[in-house]
């Protein structure tokens, strides 16, 4: 390979590199970070992912300003003002609006295929640990903007969400109107969720995807067969030109390249649906103005929630509230609750490719029932979907401690 000519570098780069270390965040970064040849599209959904993060920033910023966050004026402003006077208006509601539902199926897809191909494993815990932190930040940052429109299912949501913080027979309702800064969801709720939304939430993320991103770099991404690679031994193949025999590729640009494709592809969906299928992603119980005197005659939160409120709704207050708890947080020992000592696809473990797949249609099931209102055989339904869902984790652990290495 040709010596590097550290006079060649324009004048404008070196002076940076002298001061900034840019070339060597470059490499650390761009082209000298490996990723294994053996992956496929699935891969990309962290690039998606951050795509649609920025994606939801720039829409709302445009919305943000024509937003009222004030409970007398807020849903005029965007059903109104934003709708139909705003020149496009409409545009960057529908963005923000499909984005923030899209994004929670993509996030899905991206951990459940890193619970399929074992990638929490092996010195990648760290990797989850922060997945899994984005996850429950993304999930506030969709509540509170879920607020934000002050329609009745934002209210009556609202008040059912805060209500749990009452803490079932523990009466915390003081916490509850702290929370609320009020007897109910009013001025001051609206307003300091618009203040989560827009502002200390969308902070959290980023330096979480800063995490996220970070814990990647020395552990690798992991690969479709789950196999031990000598990164350090395969880029030197790789830089030497023997490529074929290399088994990683560099991030910028080949594997980028890829990434690049792939969310070619999906903003082809994702504008399709901005365009023509923009409902699935607003409801219509939401266009009405937001009314304390009047409930809905079923309350329930949008679709990416529905599993967990299923959790909840069976049992009695205070079961109920434990069982919703466990399931916040169960998926974050899944690192220390899987005891296999195999990195390996699911369907190479034996039991643990039963065990996902009836978690993946446990979830699918709890979400259905979640909109379905909780009668007769629906609320008996959800009660056996939530123990199995409850079950899971001790199943895993015992599965797990008896797998034989492969």
């Amino acid at each position: 390979m040709a010596k590097f000519d550290e006079n060649a570098r324009p004048f404008s780069e070196k002076w940076l590199d002298e001061r900034l270390g840019v070339v060597t965040l470059k490499k650390v970064l761009s082209t000298e970070y490996w990723i294994p040849k053996d992956i496929n599209f699935l891969w990309a959904m962290g690039m998606v992912l951050a795509a649609t993060f920025g994606l939801l920033l720039i829409s709302g910023i445009f919305l943000l300003m024509y937003y009222k966050p004030d409970a007398a004026l807020a849903f005029d402003s965007v059903n109104y003002t934003i709708m139909t006077e705003v020149g496009y208006g409409w545009l960057w509601r529908h963005i923000h609006g499909v984005g923030a539902s899209i994004v929670f199926l993509i996030i899905y897809i991206h951990m459940f295929t890193g619970i399929y191909y074992g990638s929490y494993k092996k010195g990648r815990e760290m990797i989850w640990i922060s997945g899994m932190l984005l996850f429950v930040v993304f999930s506030a940052e969709a509540f509170s903007g879920y607020m934000l429109p002050w329609g009745q299912m934002s209210y009556w949501a609202g008040m059912v969400i805060t209500n749990l913080f009452s803490g079932g027979s523990l009466e915390a309702y003081g916490l509850v109107e702290w929370i609320r800064g009020d007897y109910v969801p009013g001025d001051a709720f609206l307003t300091r969720f618009f203040m989560l939304h827009v502002l200390l939430l969308p902070l959290v993320i980023i330096g979480l995807i800063v995490l996220h991103f970070g814990t990647l770099r020395l552990p690798h991404v992991n690969n479709q067969k789950g196999e031990e690679i000598d990164f350090e031994e395969a880029a030197e193949l790789y830089k030497a030109g023997k490529k074929k025999e290399s088994k990683v590729i560099p991030f910028n640009p080949v594997f980028l390249s890829k990434d690049v494709f792939v969310m070619g592809v999906y903003f082809i969906l994702f504008f399709y649906l901005v365009f023509f299928h923009f409902n699935f992603a607003m409801d219509p119980v939401n266009f009405d103005p937001a009314d304390g005197l009047k409930t809905p005659p079923h309350i329930y939160p949008e679709w990416y929630f529905l599993w967990s409120y299923e959790i909840l709704r069976p049992f009695n207050k205070d079961l109920g509230l434990i069982a919703f708890g466990i399931a916040q947080i169960a998926l974050f020992f899944l690192p220390f609750i899987d005891r296999s000592p195999n990195v390996a696809p699911a369907h190479k473990r034996g039991l643990f490719n039963l065990w996902f797949w009836v978690l993946l249609a446990d979830m699918i099931v709890l979400t259905i029932l979640g909109k379905l209102p909780p009668e007769g055989i629906y609320n008996d339904l959800g009660l056996v979907a939530a123990i199995v869902f409850l079950l899971l984790g001790p199943a895993l652990f015992v599965i797990t401690k008896m797998e034989k290495k492969i």
